[in-house]
């Protein structure tokens, strides 16, 4: 998990003045400790929000090797795009409180998950962890994967699940476009790796023998990936241990002769290397020259579903913008704004309330009251008019 890669989560309390009675004296003006720029039906969105959202932006394309004049153009292209994506988050969320959607149990899991990708022990230490690695407390980061959980069901269950793909539909593609998928031969892996650096005698030989029952529980079924995040020390553990392709020549002479032959799921016994045991798990084999329509139809059916996935997505959107409580303060832009859509910022310190004297009020017309029309409850009578 890298530093900032989890979208950040920042709450704000603004000082509110209570009333009280007018002394002669000026009272102090409260202090504004943040400035709202849109409100997105019951949430807002504020000044610090949006900052932090360059800040990570700034942060990821760094990450990715761009620097000088090409990060400067790609954080201004995307940098309009951020309010769009804030109100794109609350509008989703909003949503998946209106269908009731609960993701509690896949919050659970997700953290579990966390702790086994890096080998902590309890949730105090993953407390600690999530704080050094993302300055927020252990319970803001858990909301904010329940949300981004919640925004990924809304979208699968209101858009993906409307987008249908038949198998016809992907054979064809397939037929259409087969010089694509010409593969070199290719085996793929997945380790479990057991470090022996640094251990000596009783520890050595525990070593070996979790090695030995980690190749007997794959070989009886368990999951080889949930093995790898529990138990393997390679930097790969946190992807389940996932080595992907390699073609012929690439793996070293005794390891390829160990597997290359082998049929897909064969599990090898503990290898020695040195530092350690590695235990080696053959996910497939592709044959050299056009692959197999069933080999490749998973990602035929994804290369279908993604261009029509987003714009679904941003259709969405749209309707849900059309029909929320939406306003943008002068200066800011939703670059997804529905068409017709007012957002018009209204600023509470300019509406006037109506002043009414009581001049005013005894001048009105009054009005009859026909309260003799309904009978009293539980009798035939009706009341006498207190206005004939």
């Amino acid at each position: 998990m890298q530093r900032g890669s989890v979208l950040v989560a920042m709450f704000w309390l603004a000082t509110v003045g209570l009333p009280g009675a007018d002394t002669g004296q000026q009272r102090p003006q409260p202090e504004i400790v943040e400035q709202i720029i849109a409100k997105v039906n019951s949430d807002v969105i504020t000044q610090m929000e949006l900052e932090r959202s360059r800040q990570l932006l700034r942060q990821e394309l760094e990450r990715q090797g761009l620097k000088g004049e090409a990060l400067e153009r790609e954080f201004a292209e995307r940098e309009k795009d951020l309010l769009r994506d804030r109100i794109d988050h609350l509008l989703l969320v909003q949503r998946a409180n209106e269908l009731n959607i609960n993701v509690d149990q896949e919050v659970n899991k997700y953290l579990s998950r966390l702790m086994l990708d890096f080998k902590i022990a309890d949730q105090d230490k993953l407390a600690d962890f999530v704080r050094q690695q993302t300055g927020m407390s252990f319970e803001d980061f858990k909301d904010e994967i329940k949300k981004n959980l919640l925004t990924q069901r809304v979208l699968s269950q209101e858009v993906a699940i409307r987008i249908a793909i038949s198998r016809e539909e992907a054979r064809r593609y397939y037929e259409e476009h087969k010089d694509e998928f010409i593969r070199d031969e290719r085996v793929f892996l997945q380790e479990i790796f057991i470090s022996t650096q640094g251990k000596e005698g009783e520890e050595l030989a525990k070593a070996e023998k979790l090695a030995k029952e980690l190749v007997e529980r794959a070989r009886r079924g368990e999951k080889f990936e949930e093995l790898a995040r529990k138990h393997s020390d390679a930097v790969t553990a946190s992807n389940g241990g996932d080595l992907g392709g390699w073609r012929k020549g690439e793996l070293k002479k005794e390891i390829e002769d160990l597997i290359w032959d082998k049929e897909k799921g064969y599990v090898t016994d503990p290898i020695p290397t040195g530092n350690g045991w590695l235990i080696l798990k053959v996910v497939a084999h592709h044959a050299a020259g056009l692959a197999a329509f069933e080999e490749v139809e998973n990602e035929i059916m994804a290369r279908l579903f993604e261009p029509r996935y987003q714009p679904k997505i941003r259709e969405y959107l749209t309707e849900l913008r059309q029909r929320a409580y939406l306003q943008i303060k002068p200066g800011y832009v939703d670059t997804a704004a529905a068409p017709g859509k007012d957002t018009t910022w209204l600023d509470p310190a300019a509406l006037t309330p109506e002043t009414v004297t009581r001049e005013e009020v005894l001048s009105r017309p009054r009005r009859k009251r026909l309260l003799w029309l309904i009978p009293i409850p539980g009798t035939k009578s009706q009341p006498k008019s207190t206005s004939r």
